[in-house]
């Protein structure tokens, strides 16, 4: 399994599966609530269904600049930003989206395959070995 560089790198990892997680819920929740409150003419629905359409909006904002730095450890392609690159022909999707895939397995499982090279990571920092240093005693 690969590991990153820095923990800040896993941190936005972390942070943009979260926004990617929630972007998948608002606009469906925001879709819902509009057409429901269409068939019940109810006015202050709708409002709320505009509020919850406008906060999907902000979370895709703060998640697509979240994503751009979201960094496989191996190939360095953007995991979570939306990218019009090859798959790997064994990445795997969920609702038909790779991404979402990726950001839920960070999310609950610390680990994730790259869609791109299909390369396991694990969200742990590696170990960095001083240079010119025995590790070993004799």
């Amino acid at each position: 399994m690969h590991r990153f560089q820095t923990k800040s790198a896993i941190i936005r990892l972390r942070f943009a599966a979260f926004f990617l997680g929630l972007l998948w819920i608002l606009i469906p929740a925001a879709g819902g609530i509009l057409v429901y409150s269409l068939v019940e003419n109810d006015k202050t629905l709708t409002l709320v269904a505009m509020g919850v359409a406008l906060a999907a909006i902000c979370v895709m904002i703060i998640q697509w600049i979240l994503a751009a730095r979201t960094r496989c450890p191996l190939c360095l392609t953007p995991v979570l930003a939306v990218k019009r690159c090859s798959k790997h022909r064994n990445a795997k999707r969920l609702l038909g989206s790779y991404r979402l895939r990726a950001a839920l397995m960070i999310l609950f499982k610390g680990r994730f395959h790259c869609p791109y090279c299909n390369e396991p990571s694990v969200l742990e920092v590696r170990e960095r070995h001083a240079r010119g240093r025995s590790h070993h005693r004799g």
